[in-house]
C-alpha cells in the first residue's frame, strides 16, 4: 500500500462541527468503567489492535456472528479472551444520545484505546478520526491475521509488515495483553493494570510468558529495542504512541466506504 495513501481521509477534530462532544463522551465512559475495573484498559486496547489486523481499523470485531457465518469476535485469537465490548456499546449508547448517526464505531474503538492508554498509563495523543464501519467480519480472516502467542520473531515480524508496521514499531506495543479484572493469569506480573514500560523490565527478568514474548529477546533485530523500552520510560510511552496512531490507519475505511451506524454489532 502506498505511503500516501495510509489514513487518508482522517483528521484530528473530525468531529469539531458535527459532533463536538464526541471525544469527552467517549472518554466520560471510559473513565467509569475504568473506575469500576482498571482491566478494562487494557482489554480495549487490545480490541484496537485485534480490529486494525482484520479488514483494517473498521468496527469488523464487534459484528455478531450470523447463520451460516462466525465472525471475527467468536474467532479463537479473540473469543473468549476479549472483552470490552459492553464498554463500546455504552459510549455509542450515550454519542447516539447526543449526536444520532454521526460517530463511528471504528472512531469509538480507536477513541477509547487512545483513553485507556491514558488512565492506565498517563499517555495522551491525538487520534485522527473519520474511519467507516466494515459490513464484513470473519472469524476466518482473524486466524490469517493476528499473531500467535506462539508465533515466533520471524513470524511477528511478517505479520507486522502485512500491515505496513516495521519491527521497531512492533516492539512498542504489549500485544499479548489480554488481562482483565478477573483474568486467572496476569501477563505483565510487574504493573498488572498500568500501561508503563515495566513489561519490558519483565522480559528482561525473564517473566515473559508465551513464545512471542520471549522472541522479543531471542531475535537480534528486536533485543536491542526491548532494552531500550526498560530503561527509558519516556521514550517508550512517545513510542507507543506514535505506533498506536500509524496502526489506527490501516487499511481504513473513509468517505462513501462503509457506513456509520446507529450500532456497533448489526
Amino acid at each position: 500500500m502506498p505511503a500516501a495513501a495510509i489514513g487518508a481521509g482522517l483528521s484530528v477534530g473530525y468531529y469539531e462541527f458535527t459532533c463536538p462532544s464526541a471525544e469527552q463522551v467517549v472518554y466520560e465512559t471510559i473513565a467509569a468503567a475504568y473506575a469500576n475495573n482498571p482491566g478494562i484498559a487494557p482489554g480495549l486496547i487490545r480490541m484496537f489492535f485485534h480490529d486494525c489486523f482484520v479488514r483494517g481499523c473498521d468496527a469488523s470485531v464487534l459484528l455478531d456472528s450470523t447463520p451460516g457465518n462466525e465472525a471475527e469476535k467468536d474467532a479463537l485469537p479473540n473469543n473468549p479472551s476479549l472483552h470490552g465490548f459492553d464498554v463500546i456499546d455504552a459510549a455509542k449508547s450515550a454519542l447516539e444520545a447526543v449526536c444520532p448517526e454521526t460517530v463511528s464505531c471504528a472512531d469509538v474503538v480507536a477513541f477509547a484505546a487512545r483513553d485507556s492508554a491514558t488512565l492506565s498509563g498517563d499517555i495522551y495523543f491525538e487520534v485522527p478520526a473519520g474511519r467507516r464501519d466494515g459490513l464484513v467480519s470473519l472469524a476466518a480472516e482473524a486466524l490469517a491475521n493476528l499473531p500467535s502467542p506462539l508465533s515466533n520473531a520471524s513470524t511477528l515480524v511478517e505479520a507486522f509488515a502485512k500491515k505496513n508496521l516495521t519491527a521497531a514499531e512492533m516492539r512498542e506495543c504489549p500485544f499479548n495483553d489480554a488481562s482483565s479484572g478477573n483474568t486467572t493469569v496476569v501477563l505483565d506480573t510487574l504493573t498488572p493494570v498500568v500501561l508503563d514500560n515495566l513489561y519490558y523490565v519483565g522480559l528482561k527478568l525473564g517473566l515473559g510468558l508465551f513464545t512471542s514474548d520471549a522472541a522479543l529477546l531471542t531475535d537480534g533485530r528486536l533485543r536491542e529495542q526491548v532494552g531500550q523500552n526498560a530503561l527509558f520510560g519516556e521514550l517508550w510511552a512517545y513510542r507507543f504512541a506514535r505506533a498506536m496512531v500509524k496502526m489506527g490507519k490501516i487499511e481504513v475505511k473513509t468517505g462513501t466506504e462503509g457506513r456509520s451506524g446507529r450500532t456497533v454489532t448489526l
